[in-house]
């Protein structure tokens, strides 16, 4: 839900608290990737949205030029990319491994040591009278 399009970039503009030409500009230097209706209107996602807030910490807070904001975008982009492979990879190792421990399973059979005898069994349940 959060990459669903959904604000035109006045009001995009102003839940983030940029001018709307700020908003063009960080789209032509790749910062943000609004989607495009047919008509060719930006709308702009939540997802947008966190992404203009991390810029304007990025250059208000710490002071970072739009070198340095992109550069912190890509790794962080990267970074995303990473922990979605990871977790993908978590989840198919979870998979094999289930998958194996069931074939494993069926092919299990009792181990008897023949060298021990089993108790017998019918002494405990005779009588004695």
């Amino acid at each position: 839900m959060e990459d669903r399009p959904r604000y035109m970039i006045s009001i995009a503009a102003e839940l983030v608290g940029m001018h709307p030409q700020t908003l063009r500009v960080y789209e032509a230097k790749g910062l943000v990737r609004p989607r495009r209706t047919p008509g060719n209107t930006r709308l702009y996602s939540d997802a947008d949205l966190d992404r203009l807030r991390l810029i304007q910490r990025l250059t208000g807070e710490l002071g970072l030029n739009l070198a340095g904001v992109e550069t912190v975008l890509r790794l962080e982009d990267e970074l995303t990319r990473l922990r979605r492979r990871v977790d993908r990879l978590e989840r198919e190792i979870r998979e094999e491994v289930a998958r194996v421990h069931r074939h494993y399973r069926r092919d299990l059979v009792l181990y008897r040591d023949p060298s021990q005898t089993l108790p017998d069994t019918k002494q405990r349940w005779t009588s004695t009278g």
